[in-house]
């Protein structure tokens, strides 16, 4: 399949449901395929870990396929969310450690292929999107299929696996910071009943980040042996190093988004030490898939996977939190600490996720897909930190002034030394579920759920947390009239907190639950239209303890929420024309402040087009771009009770892009006209710097 076909598939597909390819020849374009949005075919195991169109499912369910997220110029998994309704991506910046997105105003945690793969923070490093075939949002409280986990909702990563038609491309790639990249990606038959795949990626690149890189290697095979149409058994390996560093270098507030007299501070200023400051990381994984069908009733499905993670952390950061409102150590306002931070940390997982299905009626206009399952997960992090602090002049910085601490982390007798620290935590999850989707009379969808939770986290060999918990999901869907499918649904989340509060008691876990309600409106095949509102409660929420000098403790908050609305769609237009647009309002509180939550901006908005033109002699001209709007966000904290502004951005995307026989060559740009923006600035004292301008070009040849 031609790339711009693809790309068409590509922005075709992203809506709360999904859309597919289907071939059909036209009589002026014979060897290329029309592409029709089809929002009740494609299916998203995500949502219910079933195969059951998405359409069926009382819940709003976002697919970004790799051709979409590659041709909006995604260059990390955030990235990927950038035009998904319900999401705030990247709400701290580019950060070269984690992936980070809000979704409904909560941090979401990762997935890959249904099993959580990020544990605690700074212990790995970040997925590569080129080794998905997409991403899936999935939105509202999720903990009865997936466990303990975000209450907002979650992001799944479906890996690429093979294929038994043969197929591959290879790219070559250049772009801003100096950006080199060398992509390929090939699979097809070994034997008649085994296929396997490569993906690889080798990349060397600098960032908008003075002295930090952003260079990896990454290369995935897969095999797939199918003994029968009824058997599939697949393994899925990888290893992944970078080198790289923090893009976020914690700017204080004043000579960022507050005046210094001494000017603003450049957005690409480098806070560390040349040649020191580092995060490379080194990821080996390996997963296996298994699916078997007894009959046509009875279906098994067993994943696994173990990670072996090890990672170097060093980094700077200035010293703007004790005192937010004027944190320099002169009059002159240029002299300010500078902490040293060393860490060095190893992780272990292992998971696992197994159910079997069952295909039942109970009546002639009763269908019932009944799902039991039992998943698993394992996890150990050590680290081993230290800190130290210096002075330096920030608006001229002597790096060779700064200690090394013989490239080792800060340890006592080195410059500065303030503290050391380790950490072992071991965290084990079992859990149980079970759930009916009861279809009636092929229109209505009823689906119920519950699952038991029982999660432990030892610190050192002593536990600290034991939670057991229970948890519900109800939803139905029906299509009462053609093209209109309104749903209702009640989900929960259980999510256990490492950690203490600033009065050493241990944290309880996060408890919350979302009522929702809204309508699917596809009244043809090319158009998908999705409105929902929903509410959020929550109790337990980690939030800053503002009555003690650390800006680090915490307290657990009573109740908080966070309710809105989302209208997102997605149109196939004559002539190709694709359009995706997206609206979503969050208001999210904790009970009785009457303050919008930290860095959750209310508003945000998006709109991406794709247009081809026939160009004669098999050239195609695929042009296309896309806005995003991000409102105001507000943090609030002792040294600014009335909270600090983080203004608004909008940002314009471009791509055009030329394909000829197996050929193409494609320019994408992000944030295309520059504008300067922070993504966040935070009471607690500092600023994060927003995504500058990013253009690349790539020269694809595909087989």
């Amino acid at each position: 399949m031609k790339l711009t076909t693809t790309l068409l598939v590509a922005s075709s597909a992203l809506v709360s449901n999904v859309a597919v390819a289907q071939d059909a020849q036209t009589s002026d374009q014979p060897d290329r395929e029309r592409i029709i949005v089809t929002g009740d075919r494609l299916q998203s195991e995500g949502a219910t870990k079933t195969d059951v169109p998405a359409i069926e499912v009382p819940q709003p369910v976002t697919v970004v396929t790799d051709e979409l997220f590659e041709a909006q110029g995604a260059i990390s998994i955030s990235d990927t969310l950038n035009y998904v309704a319900g999401v705030h991506s990247n709400p701290y910046g580019p950060d070269g450690r984690v992936d980070g997105g809000f979704v409904r105003g909560v941090n979401a945690l990762q997935f890959r292929d249904g099993m959580r793969d990020i544990y605690s923070f700074y212990a790995s490093i970040r997925a590569d999107p080129y080794n998905f075939s997409q991403v899936e949002v999935i939105r509202g409280p999720s903990s009865v299929l997936f466990g303990s986990g975000s209450l907002g909702g979650l992001i799944n990563l479906v890996s690429k696996t093979p294929d038994f038609t043969p197929e591959g491309e290879v790219a070559i790639r250049y772009g801003s910071h100096d950006r080199k990249e060398l992509l390929a990606d090939f699979t097809g038959p070994i034997g008649d009943t085994v296929a396997g795949r490569i993906v690889a990626r080798l990349r060397d690149s600098g960032t908008q980040t003075d002295f930090v890189d952003d260079d990896r290697v990454m290369i995935s095979p897969s095999f797939t042996w199918a003994p029968s149409m009824d058997t599939e058994f697949t393994l899925i390996g990888l290893y992944q190093e970078d080198d790289g560093g923090s893009t976020s270098q914690f700017l204080p507030l004043v000579g960022t988004i507050l005046p210094n007299p001494n000017g603003q501070l450049d957005s690409s200023l480098f806070i560390g030490k040349p040649g020191y400051d580092r995060y490379d990381g080194r990821l080996a994984q390996g997963s296996a898939l298994f699916t078997h069908r007894f009959l046509d009733a009875v279906k098994l499905n067993l994943k696994g996977r173990y990670i072996d993670s090890d990672l170097t952390y060093f980094t700077h950061y200035p010293n703007s939190y004790s005192n937010p409102t004027n944190p320099y150590l002169d009059a002159e306002q240029r002299l300010i600490g500078n902490y040293a931070s060393g860490s060095y940390a190893q992780m272990e997982v292992l998971s696992s996720d197994n159910n079997l299905q069952f295909d039942f009626n109970t009546g002639g206009n009763v269908e019932h897909v009944l799902l039991a399952g039992v998943d698993y997960a394992w996890n150990r992090v050590r680290k081993e930190d230290g800190l130290a602090l210096e002075t330096i002049d920030i608006y001229d910085i002597d790096y060779d002034g700064l200690s090394d601490y013989g490239f080792d982390i800060p340890r006592p007798g080195d410059p500065g030394f303030i503290f050391g620290s380790t950490e072992n935590t071991r965290t084990e999850q079992l859990g149980f579920y079970v759930q009916d989707q009861i279809r009636f009379f092929d229109r209505v969808s009823v689906v119920v759920g519950a699952r038991r939770d029982n999660v432990s986290v030892a610190s050192f060999g002593i536990e600290t947390i034991d939670a057991s918990a229970t948890s519900f999901r109800a939803g139905v869907i029906g299509e009462l009239l053609p093209g209109l499918s309104p749903f209702v649904s009640y989900t929960e989340s259980f999510e256990p907190i490492a950690g203490v509060a600033s009065d050493g008691s241990p944290f309880k876990p996060k408890q919350g639950r979302q009522w929702e309600a809204g309508i699917k409106i596809h009244p043809t095949q090319a158009i998908m239209v999705t409105l929902t509102a929903y509410d959020i409660r929550e109790n337990g929420r980690p939030i800053s303890d503002d009555s003690t000098p650390d800006p680090t403790d915490q307290i657990q908050a009573g109740e908080s929420f966070s309710r809105g609305f989302e209208v997102e769609g997605s149109a196939q237009l004559p002539g190709g024309l694709t359009v995706i647009a997206n609206y979503s309002y969050n208001k999210a509180e904790i009970v009785g402040t009457g303050r919008q939550l930290d860095n959750v901006p209310k508003t945000n908005a998006s709109l991406w087009v794709t247009r081809p033109f026939d160009l004669g002699n098999d050239v195609v001209l695929l042009v296309g771009g896309g806005v995003r709007y991000a409102g105001d966000n507000t943090s609030y904290g002792a040294a600014f009770p009335n909270g600090i502004v983080t203004p608004g951005h909008t940002l314009v995307d471009a791509l055009a892009e030329v394909s000829w026989d197996d050929w193409s060559l494609s320019l994408n740009a992000t944030n295309l006209f520059d504008e300067e923006y922070y993504s966040a600035c935070l009471a607690r004292g500092d600023c994060f710097v927003g995504a500058e301008r990013n253009v690349y070009a790539t020269l694809t040849r595909r087989f």
